[in-house]
């Protein structure tokens, strides 16, 4: 297959989380002689508030083919409603331009879901990383409309696999099994002198040494919880009060509740004045599993101290329910978003210390397999419900190695 005919892959890319996972598969689609990438930036990937991380993309060598402008402001259920309309309607202006073989989706997120309706419905095939898998908020339900809309499927876990299969996918679409993620993190240079500066010279606050104990905090919106964002952040933060350990602190993604969020931490930082926190808008992929990789302790509510963290050992503190019913590895703590609990799970945690390297998530070498998946899939455009009377025999996937899931 020469350049003229080779097949064009589009990878949509909605925020910074994100992007970290998909830049080794993008790099894989790039070097593979029978793929064309394409990439379009939407959501927080181009939104100046959040640094626009699309620039990391450019500095990383990757062309961007369009920029999408999707998301109303005002954080609420309404304006994230909107905003998938909105981006139904730009997905579909630009898949209309850009004209991909498939489209490749990544995750849970809302502005994921417009790009895959606006696929579906322009009868291009989609390939949809990370399904299967089960999580609080509306991502739970968000992730499983994007399984049942997607052609094809690359879940991070044999338990993903399952379920897939018990939601009615053809176990013949289920192409490899690991989460790309894994792929930074086994690569990792943990050298942290070029990481301190770029910590330091953004956000606000104290100036953290990455080579003392410090924490990592995210902690974002589960917007089936609207309306209690304001006094979970306070725990939250009443709890890091009383432990006084330096921390990074990212700002929240732009779900319902968000803006409820930064303004919480915003008004601790005035009436507080705390010496110890540093709020940071944005880290490229590498500085953040650097830091997360560091950190003597992650607390707050990111998927990324799923199935990151558990490849590079970090103790976690996993608050609320934004994450129930995620797979875990042993080096987290799950508790709900208490001052006295999170105090307690925390200094558990720093008495434990760093975990072994777990493979749950993957094996850090995935992105390969999907390219290579890609390259070789025959797309199709009619979707039919798929069922088994058995489920399938585990032992036909070789752990996070490459497996072609059959029915028994």
């Amino acid at each position: 297959m020469d350049n003229a005919s080779a097949r064009k892959i589009c990878v949509v890319l909605v925020d910074r989380a994100n992007y970290g996972r998909l830049k080794p598969v993008m790099h894989s689609i790039k070097s593979h002689p029978k793929l064309e990438l394409q990439v379009l930036a939407a959501g927080t990937m181009v939104l100046e508030r959040f640094h626009q991380p699309v620039n990391n993309v450019r500095a990383d060598g990757f062309n961007v083919n369009g920029e999408i402008y999707i998301e109303l402001e005002g954080s609420t259920p309404a304006t994230m409603a909107k905003s998938v309309g909105f981006g139904v309607v730009e997905f579909a202006s630009e898949f209309q331009r850009l004209k991909p073989d498939v489209v490749l989706i990544i995750g849970d997120r809302y502005e994921a879901l417009a790009a895959t309706v606006a696929a579906a419905f322009m009868n291009i095939c989609i390939a949809h990383i990370q399904g299967g898998e089960v999580s609080g908020s509306i991502d739970e339900s968000t992730r499983h409309a994007i399984s049942k809309l997607a052609h094809f499927h690359f879940p991070s876990t044999k338990r993903s696999v399952e379920y897939l299969v018990r939601m009615g996918e053809d176990p013949a679409t289920i192409l490899s099994v690991g989460c790309p993620s894994s792929d930074i993190a086994r690569q990792l240079d943990r050298d942290l002198s070029a990481v301190m500066p770029a910590v330091n010279a953004t956000g606000s606050g104290a100036t953290i040494d990455l080579e003392s104990p410090f924490f990592l905090v995210v902690f974002h919106p589960t917007t089936t919880e609207y309306g209690d964002e304001r006094d979970q952040m306070a725990d939250l933060l009443e709890a890091l009060y009383e432990l006084k350990t330096p921390t990074i602190m990212l700002w929240p993604n732009i779900d319902a509740g968000a803006d409820h969020i930064s303004k919480t931490i915003r008004v601790f930082r005035d009436r507080v004045g705390p010496t110890w926190l540093r709020a940071v808008t944005n880290l490229s992929p590498e500085d953040y599993l650097k830091v997360l990789s560091s950190a003597s302790c992650a607390i707050g509510n990111s998927s990324s101290f799923v199935r990151d963290a558990s490849f590079l050992g970090t103790p976690v503190v996993l608050t609320g329910s934004r994450q129930k019913g995620r797979e875990t590895d042993e080096h987290v703590t799950h508790v709900p978003v208490e001052a006295s609990k999170i105090v307690a799970a925390v200094r558990k945690q720093l008495a434990h210390g760093r975990y072994a390297s777990s493979n749950l998530y993957g094996d850090g070498q995935v992105s390969e397999r999907i390219a290579r998946e890609l390259a070789g899939l025959t797309p199709y455009i009619q979707k039919c419900l798929h069922f088994i009377h058995t489920d399938p025999d585990p032992s036909e996937i070789n752990g996070n190695e490459f497996a072609r899931v059959s029915p028994k």
